[in-house]
């Protein structure tokens, strides 16, 4: 009975068992001209809207985390690399280069990272806006008059 269950809820009768309970107080009590099953299907497409879009955040938040450490790492064994080869006469000059492309580096490096954290509210909310316009457009269905 919980894998008939599981099927017609899209598999969160698991996960949120409170849909079920809402769903058997509902038809328990014989609410005139609602429609349990709607209500359910909205909120079990609320909740998978909810967990889709933190599912992008984290995905995003991941993906930021490695490309910093990523950055990271290429920028410390850059500036080992760049100090190992100042010695000589032009030293100084070296360094004036060094610490020109280092700045120019930072600052396309943090361009990308605040591109790949934008994407990442991004996708998040697309999720969440889209779930909140079918939301409209259902309560618009339900207050039409019949």
């Amino acid at each position: 009975m919980a894998d008939d269950n599981s099927k017609s809820d899209g598999g969160f009768a698991g996960t949120m068992p409170w849909l079920n309970d809402f769903k058997q107080m509902a038809e328990k009590y014989k609410l005139p001209n609602v429609d349990v099953a709607a209500l359910v299907e909205w909120q079990r497409k609320d909740m998978e809207a909810l967990a889709e879009a933190n599912r992008q955040a984290n995905d995003g938040i991941r993906a930021l985390i490695e490309r910093r450490n990523e950055i990271l790492g290429e920028t410390f064994a850059e500036w080992q690399a760049a100090v190992k080869n100042l010695t000589g006469a032009d030293a100084l000059s070296k360094q004036a280069d060094i610490a020109r492309q280092g700045v120019e580096k930072a600052v396309a490096n943090f361009r990308e990272l605040t591109q790949l954290e934008m994407q990442a509210h991004t996708n998040a909310w697309k999720v969440v806006q889209e779930r909140m316009q079918e939301n409209m457009a259902n309560l618009q269905k339900l207050l039409q008059p019949k």
